[in-house]
């Protein structure tokens, strides 16, 4: 996989420049690969932000500014002066500080060092290699458990005075979050660098899902303004299609039923509504794949770097995702450097932040158009004349539209099949109790006529002695008449 950085001399506008001389055999946003990589040589992805650096070489010339400006100041006569006497109080003050939130971290004014046995740490240790990657909830299984209670406890006492003091700057909040980032991994130091990395990634989602209240879209910064430029520069420029910006899309032979895109921008629009930085990145690594995965699909020719920067700008004109600007400084002030720096994950989220860049610098020629043009399509003067083709993607709102429609349908069938149901479900209790009734009856019934034959059994019973009697009786009688009648014969 080809690496993507950042410019070099002049932040994004060599790239910028570069993207604009396009030749009949090229396609796509031309990015030079030696444009792309650290100011500093250190081989790492840069960013913007960090004006080309990255993540580490950018922190390292922060930090050495910082101290230049605190050591001296320059005078009239431009020699330099110490501080006034206001200066070394403001910075005793400053200092006094910071040892008071490292005393509210660690119980003393520089990091702890171990006191726990040798036997209980390598218990801590065992238990931690057996974590399985992604087990975010064994890690916390593990962390709860008492040989994980001093971590544990660094973690409440952290993310507790985090809390306490979130209104401090938002870069200040950031360099407190990534020192404690190195301090607990150190605690992993004798760990493979893949194990630790894995286990920093739960520490960083366990830490920023809790902060993230906090410090997104912090008030000492400018980023709620600087997302709703983005989203409005981003607004004027729906009118640019694929072929403007040479993204390869299906030919003729291929049968398109949707925007190849439309995952990716599902994805993209996602990050918004995670928390944790690695969350956000991954919902950037997710649009890149499907990126890649439509680029396949719609040409013959295998996507490379460029078909790819040029079908993410595409993906996020078309999505304008919320607060975009916002996500991406909170994935780069508070997410895992490494995450930044190297690897697939840095790889894409580089080629983001040139995206919007691209995007915020976006003119016509860059899209092979003249200024006029350019500026017609910006007053809505002028329509770019689709194939049929482009014509589906630009469609992909209608296409939208014509889904709910059978969303809607589809709910309504649900409703009428349910209705149907509970109508059948009544029939078949009303059928019951009619049974049962009916059942009931005829077991009365047939209750009733065996009490009847038992009435009948017992009364014949007792009337039959009787009746031999009677008809005893009724002989001799016969026989006293019959006799004389008898003689005469």
């Amino acid at each position: 996989m080809p690496r993507l950085c950042w410019a070099r001399d002049s932040g994004w506008s060599s790239i910028w420049k570069s993207s604009t001389m396009w030749t009949d055999k090229q396609r796509g946003i031309r990015v030079s690969q030696e444009e792309l990589l650290c100011k500093n040589a250190c081989g790492y992805y840069g960013n913007p932000v960090w004006q080309g650096f990255c993540s580490k070489c950018w922190r390292e010339k922060a930090r050495t500014a910082g101290a230049s400006r605190q050591d001296t100041r320059p005078s009239n006569d431009g020699t330099p002066l110490t501080f006034s006497k206001f200066e070394v109080k403001k910075s005793t003050e400053k200092g006094r500080r910071i040892n008071t939130m490292r005393r509210l971290f660690w119980g003393s004014p520089s990091p702890p060092k171990r006191q726990e046995s040798s036997e209980s740490h390598a218990n801590v240790l065992k238990a931690y290699q057996s974590l399985e990657p992604g087990d975010f909830t064994g890690f916390l299984k593990i962390l709860k458990s008492p040989s994980s209670q001093r971590l544990q406890s660094r973690c409440t006492a952290f993310l507790n005075t985090m809390e306490a003091y979130h209104d401090l700057p938002v870069q200040k909040l950031s360099d407190l979050v990534q020192d404690f980032y190195q301090s607990f991994a150190e605690y992993f130091s004798g760990f493979p660098e893949a194990q630790v990395t894995q286990i920093m990634e739960h520490v960083e989602k366990l830490i920023m899902t809790r902060l993230h209240k906090w410090v997104f879209c912090h008030d000492s910064c400018d980023d709620e303004q600087k997302d709703l430029a983005l989203q409005r520069r981003i607004r004027s420029l729906n009118w640019i299609t694929p072929q403007m910006l040479s993204v390869p899309f299906p030919d003729k032979k291929t049968t398109v039923t949707a925007d190849p895109f439309l995952p990716a921008i599902t994805a993209i629009i996602e990050m918004d509504a995670k928390r944790a930085p690695q969350d956000k990145l991954a919902c950037v690594s997710k649009c890149s794949q499907h990126v890649f995965e439509a680029l396949s699909t719609s040409n013959s020719e295998p996507a490379n770097a460029d078909d790819f920067l040029s079908g993410l700008v595409y993906v996020v004109l078309k999505a304008n995702p919320p607060r975009l600007h916002s996500n991406m400084q909170y994935v780069i002030r508070f997410g895992l450097p490494h995450s930044l720096m190297a690897g697939e994950s840095g790889y894409y989220f580089t080629n983001l932040s040139c995206a919007v860049a691209f995007i915020d610098k976006l003119d016509g020629p860059a899209l092979n158009l003249s200024p006029e043009e350019f500026e017609g399509y910006m007053l809505r003067q002028r329509a770019p004349r689709e194939g049929k083709r482009q014509q589906v993607a630009s469609d992909a709102q209608h296409l939208l539209e014509e889904l709910t429609g059978r969303q809607e349908k589809l709910d309504q069938g649900m409703d009428a099949l349910n209705m149907q149901l509970q109508t059948w479900v009544k029939a078949v209790h009303s059928q019951l109790d009619e049974a049962t009734a009916q059942f009931a009856l005829v077991q009365k019934e047939i209750t009733a006529q065996a009490e009847i034959s038992q009435v009948f059994s017992s009364s014949s019973q007792d009337a039959s002695p009787q009746g031999d009697e009677k008809d005893e009786s009724v002989l001799a009688f016969t026989d006293q008449h019959a006799g004389p009648q008898a003689t005469d014969c």
